[in-house]
């Protein structure tokens, strides 16, 4: 049997957001960014590392933010990165919804949803 796995997850960016996705992603959440190959970095958007998650946020010419796709993003501390993203006036939404979990959502700077989730 094939086993699989997550490798990253794409998120569309507007041409030149890349800075104000960098102030939320590296700057809000301490991701850290992970250098492109050239041949992928002349398109623009850039690729963000935390622990194993990676997300790559790729430009959109016709861009419009995922509002109810979303990476589902697991954390240690919850209330942690509810702070942070309070803290940075990221509006967050608590949720008790999803059976064995604490979660959250917030949008990132562009507006795309971010599911933020901790296991009981």
């Amino acid at each position: 049997m094939t086993s699989f796995a997550l490798h990253h997850v794409q998120l569309a960016i507007p041409a030149g957001s890349e800075d104000a996705c960098r102030a939320f992603y590296l700057g809000v959440l301490g991701m850290t960014e992970v250098a492109k190959p050239p041949v992928l970095a002349a398109r623009g958007g850039l690729w963000v590392r935390a622990g194993t998650l990676e997300i790559h946020l790729g430009v959109e010419a016709d861009f419009r933010p995922a509002r109810k796709a979303h990476p589902g993003i697991l954390v240690d501390d919850l209330d942690e990165v509810m702070a942070r993203l309070a803290a940075h006036g990221t509006e967050v939404t608590p949720d008790g919804e999803f059976p064995g979990h604490r979660r959250c959502y917030a949008h990132d700077a562009v507006g795309n949803r971010l599911e933020f989730l901790q296991p009981l």
